[in-house]
C-alpha cells in the first residue's frame, strides 16, 4: 500500500501557515481531527499562555488542563509535558478516512517524549496529515520536516496564494 504524502507547511512567524491551512481545508472531504494550539495575548505580567484544542471542536476550552505551556517576551518559561504526553497524545488519534491536522508543531514540545514518538508514529502512519511547523532547530522538529514520508512547503507572505493553488488539488485529492 503506498503511504500518503502528508503536507508539511514551515514558515516564519505571521507568514501564514495556520490562514493557508484553514484556507485548504475549506476544500478537505475528509472528518478533521488532530490539534491546534492558541497562543493567548500577554497578560498583565507579559506573559502569553499557550493552549492545545481539538482541531474539531466548536468551542474551545481554555483551562488548567489544556494548558500547553506560557511564554514571555518570546522565552519559554514553563512546558506542561504532562499535557502534551496525554491531551495532546489523545488528540493525536485519528481513524482511517480522517485527516490529522497538527496546527502547529513547535519546541514547546520537544520534551513530551511520548508526544513527539505519537507525533513521528502518525507520520509513518496511513492517515493523512495536514501541519504548520515552526521554522526552528530542534532534534524533534527536524525529525519532523525530514520524515520519509512529508512532503515540506515553505510559506512566506510573497509565495502563500501560489502555495495554496499548488497544494489545494493535493489536500481535495487527500
Amino acid at each position: 500500500m503506498n503511504r500518503p504524502q502528508h503536507i508539511l507547511i514551515c514558515g516564519e512567524r505571521g507568514a501564514g501557515k495556520s490562514t493557508l491551512i484553514n484556507r485548504l481545508l475549506v476544500h478537505n472531504r475528509r472528518p478533521v481531527f488532530g490539534f491546534i494550539t492558541k497562543k493567548m495575548p500577554p497578560d498583565q505580567n507579559g506573559e502569553c499562555k499557550v493552549y492545545i484544542h481539538p482541531a474539531n471542536s466548536a468551542s474551545l476550552q481554555y483551562t488548567h488542563e489544556n494548558l500547553a505551556g506560557v511564554c514571555k517576551n518570546g522565552k519559554i518559561i514553563t512546558v506542561n509535558i504532562e499535557v502534551f504526553n496525554t491531551v495532546g497524545m489523545k488528540l493525536l488519534q485519528a481513524p482511517t478516512g480522517g485527516l490529522l491536522l497538527m496546527d502547529e508543531l513547535g519546541f514547546m514540545e520537544s520534551k513530551a517524549s511520548d508526544f513527539c514518538s505519537g507525533v513521528l508514529a502518525a507520520l509513518d502512519g496511513d492517515v493523512p496529515v495536514l501541519a504548520a511547523v515552526k521554522n526552528k532547530e530542534t532534534a524533534f522538529l527536524k525529525a519532523v520536516r525530514e520524515h520519509k514520508n512529508v512532503e515540506l512547503h515553505y510559506v512566506t507572505t510573497q509565495n502563500r496564494d501560489m502555495l495554496y493553488r499548488k497544494l489545494l488539488p493535493k489536500v481535495m485529492g487527500m
